[in-house]
């Protein structure tokens, strides 16, 4: 799945081609593609024709849409999953390989929805308070239009990510160190800090010269912090030139790839010397995936 500035590089792209456009018709190809929706696919549709999209958002890597007419809003929540893209085209425009749904603009563009492996997908759904909302409500004030911010049912379980106006770093460090786990567990839980995949944390945790395996309550308030402004960095870089790209599958509404996989200092160097040490990387087995570090800087606890 896409992390946080793919997701984020995504978003942008939909701003600035989608927000503002009047959505005419939808047209489902594949019924995968909407399984989510409570409804069939011809009520996704109806839901969202003569809709306006009103805004694009994240939280993590969590995207939707805002959209509203006289009489409703409501958000529609996209799944990008291992391949979903999200592209624009002109209407009438050769299909996409792997096209699942098609939205009409009324600009005479096209939204569509390409997905090969079909893990992704469309719903619709219903906009609820946000339960990360901090005491200090100002602090989560919407920038576009200064009120307190609502999320999408299905991902209210979501928590801000470190972009996100509400972020708490506090809050998040005192989560953390009320767990009794390991630290990439925690990094990864997208319910205690949302946006960090299995790419960026290695990063943070390289950057921060931590070993994954460490235990969240043996670890200091300000290591922690350090690691979380070590994520906050590492996907901030990797934001400025469109994401992580491994394959075609990851790209912007344009269809360009990331290149941020350059710029990796521990993900995929397995084999590779350290850019810090020299010491040669080495890849663990982690929660059926794989974990990079450096051995030299950062060292395994002791068992």
């Amino acid at each position: 799945m896409p992390e946080l500035p793919e997701v984020e590089t995504v978003r942008l792209g939909l701003a600035d081609h989608v927000v503002g456009q009047r959505i005419t018709t939808v047209e489902v190809l594949h019924p995968r593609a909407v399984r989510r929706h409570a409804g069939e696919s011809a009520d996704l549709a109806s839901r969202l024709a003569g809709k306006t999209v009103t805004a694009a958002r994240r939280r993590g890597k969590y995207l939707w849409l805002d959209v509203a007419d006289d009489t409703d809003d409501a958000a529609l929540v996209v799944h990008l999953g291992m391949s979903g893209q999200m592209l624009i085209a002109r209407a009438g425009a050769p299909d996409h390989t792997h096209l699942r749904i098609r939205a009409q603009l009324a600009d005479g563009n096209e939204l569509r929805f390409v997905d090969q492996r079909t893990f992704g997908g469309w719903h619709v759904d219903e906009h609820v308070p946000d339960p990360f909302t901090p005491e200090n409500a100002s602090a989560a004030m919407d920038s576009d239009d200064g009120v307190l911010p609502r999320v999408p049912a299905s991902i209210a379980h979501i928590a801000p990510d470190p972009f996100d106006p509400g972020f708490d770093t506090s809050a998040v460090v005192a989560r953390i160190r009320a767990r009794h786990t390991e630290i990439k567990r925690a990094l990864l839980d997208q319910t205690i800090i949302s946006g960090v995949g299995n790419i960026y944390a290695d990063e943070a945790l390289w950057l921060a010269r931590l070993h994954g395996t460490r235990v969240t309550d043996t670890l200091a308030p300000k290591k922690i912090r350090e690691l979380i402004d070590a994520a906050t960095d590492v996907m901030a870089q990797a934001l400025k030139v469109g994401g992580t790209s491994f394959d075609a599958l990851y790209v912007n509404v344009n269809g360009q790839s990331g290149y941020f996989e350059r710029s990796l200092n521990a993900y995929g160097r397995e084999g590779q010397p350290c850019r810090r040490c020299g010491r040669i990387m080495r890849r663990e087995h982690f929660m059926n995936r794989s974990s990079f570090s450096c051995p030299q800087c950062q060292r395994r606890p002791r068992m």
